[in-house]
């Protein structure tokens, strides 16, 4: 430094700030906030702080941000339904809950009823054990099924079980229970029902024959629409009636009639159908005494006469339930009471046991059940996949509402079982697959496929990237050569 030259005086402000910098400030703000407040004029009042003890939910909101809605959760709930994955996994949940709390109710309802029988108390248990290990199996095949492969195996499907409703009825071969002749005995103590696979059999076939004639574009004509469809569904439902089952073949018939919803039938055409229907069940109901007596007992009040009795002590049953039910296994009316327990009342027993709480928890079960089937016949692309889930979801709500209308006593004892809930492999199986086959209808879904195959990779793993991605990955982990 020279001696004589006075030092240089430098400015008191920092290098790098802006020359239109306010005076005053010391360094350049850095966070938004702080940028805010430098920003603002210097007349206005500064923002009150918080109070020291007050909560972070009790400050005002951000001005910027605006205030959650209080309808915001049908919205969550909404884009929750609208994942890939949601049928997908309603579908395996509600039918592997649906089947593990019949097995519960089985062997709580069936054993009044093994030993007054003659049988060992889980006698019906072990049965019923062994048909949901068997249906768990089918249920698993189904769900791994090609859609190609089903709609080969539907006309062979359809022809085996036409061949079976036949034999039943032939003398020495069938077997008649209560009333109607629909068993067929097998090894040991097991029967068969054919009926029963009669319902997955109208399904497959009148799925498969919709869609071929709809890849043809021949559904517009009445003709191609009503035939062989409807004779065929006539024919498997003639033969059901012939062994005196009539619930089953208003479970056909509904079948029949939501097959040809989802085909588009016009509405005049569904409407004549409908009530050509109903006045061939009303014959029926009117030919047989004791279907009339049951009828009798729905638009009357309900007697302790030979054919309300059954009626009568299910509604004694949901009486003495209450909110929370007696318990597990301390059922009154299983005592001798209640005809049929473990089969077509098991619903009023677990309205005994459970409470209310327990028979709207079985409800909401099939309610979601149910919706699960309706969304995935409606997001498929597939004309096949849609009539078959739709034919499926069909067939098990509407015999789930005949079921429980009449254990609580708003439409006539029919004798059909509650789906994955009753006892009975006859039922059991062919429902498994069915929903089995719902399970591989919501997997083929390209976005759940997507969603599915992303899930699988293993932990860390990133989504597999294009070629031209993977070829400048390997350019870029490539030595240098050492020429330029």
């Amino acid at each position: 430094m020279h001696p004589h030259r006075p030092p240089l005086a430098f400015p008191a402000v920092p290098v790098f700030a802006p020359a239109s910098a306010p005076a005053g400030a010391g360094a350049v703000p850095r966070s938004p906030r702080a940028r805010s407040r430098a920003a603002a004029p210097a007349g206005a009042a500064p923002r009150p702080a918080p109070a020291p003890g007050a909560s972070r939910a009790s400050r005002s909101p951000r001005p910027d941000r605006p205030p959650r809605s209080p309808r915001s959760w049908p919205a969550r709930l909404r884009r929750a339904w609208d994942r890939p994955l949601t049928a997908y996994y309603v579908l395996l949940g509600t039918g592997l809950l649906i089947t593990l709390l019949g097995l519960v109710m089985v062997f709580s309802a069936s054993q009044i009823q093994a030993l007054a029988d003659g049988l060992p108390a889980t006698y019906y248990f072990r049965k019923q054990l062994a048909a949901a290990a068997l249906g768990t199996v089918l249920l698993l095949i189904a769900s791994r099924m090609p859609v190609k492969l089903l709609r080969a195996l539907t006309y062979p499907f359809l022809l085996g079980t036409i061949v079976l409703l036949v034999l039943v009825q032939v003398p020495g071969i069938g077997v008649t229970r209560n009333g109607s002749t629909n068993w067929i005995p097998l090894a040991g103590p097991f029967m068969l029902q054919p009926s029963e696979f009669g319902k997955l059999a109208l399904v497959l076939w009148g799925a498969d024959l919709l869609a071929r004639k709809g890849e043809r574009r021949l559904l517009v004509q009445w003709r191609h629409l009503l035939i062989p469809l409807v004779p065929g569904g006539l024919l498997i439902s003639g033969l059901v009636l012939f062994g005196g089952d009539l619930g089953t073949v208003l479970i056909l018939t509904a079948v029949l009639f939501g097959l040809l919803w989802l085909a588009g039938a016009p509405l005049r055409l569904f409407a004549g159908a409908l009530a050509v229907a109903g006045t061939l069940v009303g014959m029926l109901i009117a030919a047989a005494p004791h279907r009339m007596e049951r009828l009798e007992c729905v638009l009357a009040e309900p007697t302790a006469v030979d054919q309300c009795w059954q009626a009568l002590h299910g509604l004694y049953a949901f009486a003495s339930g209450g909110w929370f039910g007696s318990g597990l296994g301390a059922s009154v009316e299983k005592w001798g009471e209640l005809p049929e327990p473990h089969t077509d009342f098991i619903f009023a027993i677990a309205g005994e046991e459970l409470g209310l709480t327990g028979t709207l928890s079985v409800l909401g079960l099939f309610a979601a059940l149910g919706y699960a089937g309706i969304r995935v016949a409606g997001r498929t692309e597939d004309a096949f996949v849609r009539y078959a889930a739709g034919g499926v979801t069909t067939w098990l709500m509407a015999q789930a509402v005949i079921n429980i209308g009449a254990v609580l006593g708003l439409l006539p004892i029919a004798g059909v079982p509650l789906p994955l809930f009753s006892y009975g492999g006859s039922a059991l199986l062919p429902t498994m697959f069915a929903v089995g086959l719902l399970i591989a209808f919501a997997r083929s879904d390209p976005a759940a496929r997507a969603a599915l195959a992303a899930r699988g990779r293993p932990a860390g793993e990133k989504k597999p990237a294009g070629l031209r991605w993977i070829t400048m990955r390997r350019r870029a982990k490539r030595p240098p050569s050492g020429e330029r």
